[in-house]
């Protein structure tokens, strides 16, 4: 196809306080093998406080094609500065990338062929997750096993093509924004989930493939992993909330498990029977053989899983009962459906 014929693209990164990752993902954007006159880049910055504007400056003044515009983003939050370059991007197809991620050559292209071959309204790929030192790397690892995230299929490797829920850094079909909205803004925290269930709901279809191919960097440190997860937690039941439905059910999984294992502490320092420990041992052992087999090819970090496997579980899983708390006012009458 002619480049002319070739939709125009419109990558939005939002960012805020990236000055470590920042160059690499936009390096991988702009090298994008897609004809670069049919694409733009717009970097929404959350008033960073590190060198990130400095850098994308100078990358900017460095390549002229594709176009890198830099606009300040005075509400800080993902979305919002999604929102404000989605007014400005010019786009026939509108790319969502991140701060953390560095995207192969024919990310781009792969894309467009996809959403031209499925019909799909969305399409993505799944992510490699990996980290920069051990703790990162053993992140990485957990959060790319079942047994982590529950089977999320954009997370694993095994993934086969086909129709799913959620993508990460999906690729839209410009009219998607202009039949359901933008991003939800008082989501703080799985804001492309929302958006991405709420596309399926008014019967748009997302499609996954393992040709498009991204990075992403982990956290790297069990704090900020703590700290993301139990935001990743709380804001889901707001996504409940919203839609009005479950958008799976491996999303409850952490809350009840954590509730059953908190039920059980409380039964046995009231009743003193070894039996109400029984969720916490069966944990330990899933845990145990989980890092086993997880950690079977990089021993180095096997003496970190434990520790990672359960801040995963037990943050999310704390964060979506605290939620269920801070948000108790705001349930609709009716009960969640799965879709």
């Amino acid at each position: 196809m002619p480049n002319e014929l070739q939709p125009f693209v419109s990558v939005i990164l939002p960012v805020r306080n990236e000055g470590s990752f920042i160059r690499e993902v936009l390096l991988s954007l702009v090298e994008q093998d897609y004809p670069c006159e049919r694409l733009e880049i717009w970097v929404a910055d959350g008033l960073s406080t590190d060198d990130t504007v400095d850098q994308v400056l100078q990358i900017a003044g460095e390549r002229s094609c594709p176009p890198i515009y830099l606009i300040e983003n005075p509400k800080r939050s993902m979305p919002a500065g999604f929102n404000l370059a989605l007014q400005k991007a010019k786009g026939d197809v509108i790319i969502v990338a991140g701060g953390h991620a560095k995207f192969a050559p024919n990310y781009v292209s792969r894309c467009i062929e996809l959403l031209e071959k499925t019909g799909a309204d969305c399409v993505g790929g799944p992510i490699e997750t990996i980290g920069k030192t051990a703790v990162a790397r053993a992140i990485a690892l957990a959060q790319s096993s079942w047994f982590g995230v529950g089977g999320a299929a954009f997370r694993m490797k095994t993934v086969k093509p086909g129709f799913v829920d959620t993508v990460a850094f999906g690729a839209y079909r410009r009219s998607v924004f202009d039949k359901i909205g933008v991003l939800d803004e008082e989501l703080i925290r799985n804001q492309d989930d929302e958006f991405n269930f709420r596309l399926v709901q008014s019967g748009g279809k997302i499609w996954l493939d393992p040709s498009i191919h991204s990075v992403y960097y982990s956290r790297s440190s069990v704090k900020s992993l703590w700290k993301q997860y139990f935001n990743y937690g709380m804001y889901k039941v707001r996504v409940i909330q919203k839609r009005n439905a479950i958008p799976a059910r491996r999303h409850l999984a952490p809350g009840i498990f954590v509730l059953i294992c908190l039920g059980g502490i409380a039964m046995y320092l009231l009743s003193h029977r070894k039996i109400w420990l029984m969720p916490v041992a069966t944990y330990t052992l899933a845990n145990s053989f989980a890092t086993l087999y997880v950690g079977r090819h990089q021993k180095r970090l096997l003496p970190y899983l434990p520790i990672i496997f359960a801040t995963l579980h037990f943050a999310y899983g704390l964060g979506f009962l605290y939620g269920l708390w801070k948000w108790r006012s705001l349930f609709d009458i009716k009960l969640p459906k799965k879709v």
